[in-house]
This record gives C-alpha cells, structure tokens and sequence, in this order.
C-alpha cells in the first residue's frame, strides 16, 4: 500500500464515518429525548456484554484476515488469498452462532450480575446482531486486505441508516410499554443494522466475485497451505488482537458494575443509580465516541498498510506511516477535546433540549470531564493498530490489561466518594487511557527505535487548538449577549473550526506535502496559495 492509497483508504472511511457518526447522533438524540436518562441506562446497561462477545467474535480474525490476504496479494499468492478467506469466513460463522446463543440464554444472569434487571429486554433484543455482525465482518476484514474500503464504507453507512431508521420506528411504537420494552427496541436496532449491512456486503462481493476470480485463475504456480498452518497463522493474529479488543468492553462491564453497586451503597436508589449511568454512558459518552470515527479510519486503513511495508522491510517508508498517523490523530483528537471541555454544557442543551434542565446540566458537567479522554482514546487506537501492524499484537494486549486494572481499582474507590461519585468513572477512564498511551509509546521506542517528532506530532497542533479554543470560548460569550445560547453555541463551533484550520496552517501541522497525497490534492494546493495560507 502506498502512501498515497493509505491516504486515501483513510479518507473514505473517514468520510463514511462522519456520516455514520452524523446518523448516530441522529439516533442518539432523539433516543435520549424519548428514552430520557432512565431509559437509556436500561439501553446501555445492555452494552457492556454485547460489545464483549462482539470483540470475541468480531475484532480479532477480520483484522488477521485482513493482515494476511494483504500479504498474499504481496506476495500475488491470489489463490492462497481466497482459502485464507473462506476459512476465516466458517471461522466467523461458528462465533456468530455460538455469541447468539450465549447472549440470549445468558441474558437473565447477566442483568442480575449487573444489577440492572430492567435491561433484560435490551440484551434479548441483541441476539440477531450477534450472529449477522461477525459474518458481515468476514466480508469486511477481507476487503480491507485487498485495501478496497469503498465497500466496507457503503456497508457501515447502510448498517447504520437502518440501525437508526428502524430502532427508532420500534421506539416509538414500544414506548406506550415501558422504558425497559422499548430500550429493547432501540438495542434492535443493532440487529436490524447487521441484518441489513451484510445484505449490502454480501451484494457487493457477489458484484466483485467474477473479477476476483480471473485474477486467482491467472496464478499459474500454487502450494497449497495445510488447513492447521492456515488456522495457526489466522488465530496466531487474531488471538492477542481479541484478547486487546476485549479489554475496553471488560472495562466497560467492570464500569457498569461497579458504578451501580457503589452508587447504591452510597445510598442512591437503583433507578437513580442507573439514571447517573444513563447520563455518563448514554448521553456523555456519545460525544467522546465522535472523535473516534476519523481515528477508527486511521488504524483500519494503518494496519495492512504498515503491515506491507513491515514485511518488506521498507523501514523509512514504515515510519513515515507512523509520523503520518500519529500527525493526524494528534489533529483529530485534540481540538474535539478541547472544544468538548469548553462548550460542555451549551453543547448537551443543543442536543438533549427535551431533557429537565437539571439533566441537562448534570451531563454537561460529567462531558466537561470526560472530554479530556479523547486525546488518549484516539492516540491509543492509532499506537495499538501501529503495534499490530509491525506484528506485536500480543503487547497491546498487556499494556490494556494494565490499565484496566487500574481503572477497576479507581472506579471502585473514586465513585464510592460521595463529593465525586459518578465523576469518578470519568476519571478513572481518562486515567486508563492515558497509562496505554505511554506503555504504546514506549513499545515503539523499543522494537522500533521509534522517537517522536515532538514539535510535528504534538506542539503544533496544540498551539493551533489552543487558538481554536479560545476563540470558542470568546465567540461564545459574546454571541450569547446577541442572540440565543443555541444558535450562539453552532456559531461559536464554526467560527473555531474556521480559526482550527487556519491555525494548522500557520502553525505548519498541515502541509503542502500533505495536500499532494489527497484527492483533489493540486486544487486544494491552489487554492491555500492564493489565500495565503501555504507558500
């Protein structure tokens, strides 16, 4: 993969993303206005195990599929790329099966274990997306090695159309039953989203499936791998990578547990405990997820990249990769914390504006905290997809396992005080993250000799969010004496992403190198020239 196809794999699922996240929000908002807080910590509560046997089922052999179809195109083993895929493909089909089964007969026990019996319908509801999810991912991981993301972005945004469309059809015919009847149908949305994005995947390989077997045909000469050495090399792969990816949704089950037993013990009823968890996860958290699209695309797009470059030993060309994707992280994340933190609460009236005014604000304190997790989110998907593309996918694994641990023990002990209580999360996890971060960061410098470009990577951003910053603030305060706090808040967000791109440019974080490797490179170049902002 070159730099130039890195590029823009990235951008296409980085633009398949945004809207995916924009139908989110769609989703999200109207469902925190319907559900309110109550309802949507019946929603979330859900969540925690889902997520834990989708990574089980999901995160580790589409990655490994990916990694390795990448080295047989390397190689033009196509032949080799075809059965490395069909058996990843029953590989995924027997997970599918056995998570759907697992999260329905296991639904009962795990709403005790949580102490949140009233999300029972949400995790039943779950049970088809357990089994379409994996094997729509297969199609996806496959994809993604032979660096075609134009399919994966038109199966994640249909996913998401009729995850949004649907679940909240199914919302607003279940809500005369109940908070917890119809937080089961907006978790449905999950399942219709899988259903229909493996149809649509599914279409387009049969659409491709001609082309790519002409070019396995035109292979003359070709060894057959023994099925054990084809399983040893896809779970070699993908074991550490689960192992990984289950780390963040244990912590999230370790979050959902421990908030709302130390809540109770602190004397707040369980429907009060699970509406503090309603506005930490359900209705906070959606904003730190944001950010993430645009870092997702990066390490998706990163890992057969690097992957090619590691295996041939193009040593240069792997480091710029790496300054490249650190580079645009740094960009990514640190301005939407920064402008979370600064229009916490503007933002989350903008937006939850159906909830009580005491709701609203009461999130709007817990994002004032939470934003600062962006930053070391965004940073550690990068470093761990970094990681697992030079082949050390087994040290993620333990640098998460280490935080995870530290989470739990200051989960436990923070939300327990009665001054911090549901802050107390929040803090624990920005702290996690972080810790990743500089274990990730350390792992470089150790099997790659890798030093950061301090001044590239980090001072020139921040200097530019610093700027944008500021000018939100200020554009806030004195919009808001003119006309509504609403319309203040979308203009004071304008004005600083306008200043934000200014700044990158004066600042030198975005240059005319940078520009030549997008589309549309040369006219962007013109253009920035012209207005003085690229010489």
């Amino acid at each position: 993969m070159t730099k130039k196809s890195f590029i823009k794999g990235a951008a296409i699922l980085g633009v398949a993303g945004i809207i995916i996240k924009i139908l989110g929000a769609l989703y999200r908002i109207p469902l925190a206005n319907l559900l309110t807080d109550e309802g949507m910590g019946y929603y979330q509560s859900s969540y925690p195990i889902y997520v834990m046997l989708f990574a089980l089922s999901t995160a580790g052999i589409p990655t490994a599929l990916a990694k390795l179809v990448a080295e047989k195109r390397a190689k033009k083993d196509y032949k080799g790329e075809g059965r490395v895929f069909h058996i990843a493909f029953i590989c995924m089909v027997i997970l599918g099966i056995v998570s759907s089964f697992v999260m329905f007969f296991g639904a009962k026990y795990f709403v005790k274990l949580i102490n949140n019996p009233n999300a029972y319908w949400a995790m039943v509801a779950l049970t088809p997306a357990c089994f379409f999810v994996p094997v729509m991912s297969a199609f996806r991981g496959y994809f993604q090695g032979r660096q075609e993301m134009t399919p994966l972005a038109i199966s994640q945004i249909f996913e998401q159309l009729f995850r949004i469309t649907l679940g909240l059809i199914t919302v607003y015919f279940l809500l005369d039953y109940g908070n917890s009847v119809a937080a089961g149908g907006a978790a449905f949305g999950s399942s219709y989203g899988g259903i229909f994005g493996f149809l649509i995947i599914y279409i387009l390989y049969l659409r491709k499936r001609k082309a790519i077997i002409a070019e396995r045909e035109s292979q003359i000469e070709y060894v057959k791998e023994p099925l054990n050495r084809v399983l040893k090399d896809i779970f070699f792969i993908a074991f550490p990578i689960t192992m990984g990816a289950m780390i963040t949704p244990i912590m999230s089950f370790i979050d959902t547990t421990l908030i709302m037993n130390q809540l109770t013990k602190l004397g707040y009823t369980v429907l009060e405990a699970d509406r503090l968890y309603g506005r930490l996860s359900g209705m906070a958290q959606t904003f730190i997820n944001l950010p993430q699209v645009i870092s997702l695309a990066l390490a998706i797009s990163l890992v057969p990249a690097i992957s090619e470059k590691h295996i041939l030993k193009q040593h240069k060309q792997t480091k710029r990769l790496v300054d490249m994707g650190l580079r645009v992280t740094a960009i990514v994340g640190l301005p939407c914390a920064f402008g979370l933190f600064v229009l916490s609460e503007q933002i989350v009236k903008l937006l939850y504006f159906a909830n009580p005014v005491y709701v609203q604000e009461s999130v709007g304190s817990i994002l004032a905290v939470l934003s600062f997790a962006v930053i070391f989110l965004t940073l550690m998907q990068s470093l761990n997809a970094i990681l697992q593309g030079i082949g050390k996918q087994i040290v993620p694994v333990y640098n998460l396992v280490a935080a995870a641990i530290v989470k739990a023990i200051l989960t436990y002990f923070l939300v327990q005080i009665p001054q911090i209580n549901i802050y107390g999360a929040a803090i624990s996890t920005i702290i996690a993250y972080a810790i990743v971060c500089v274990l990730d960061i350390l792992a470089l410098k150790k099997y790659m000799n890798y030093t950061f470009d301090l001044k590239q990577v980090l001072v020139r951003p921040m200097i530019a969010t610093l700027g944008m910053t500021a000018t939100a603030y200020i554009a806030f305060n004195v919009l808001n004496f003119i006309i509504s706090e609403k319309i203040a808040t979308l203009l004071a967000i304008g004005v600083a992403a306008v200043v934000y791109i200014i700044l990158l440019f004066l600042c030198k974080a975005i240059q005319k190198e940078d520009l030549k490797e997008i589309g549309k490179g040369k006219k962007l170049i013109a253009l920035f020239e012209r207005i003085g902002l690229i010489k």
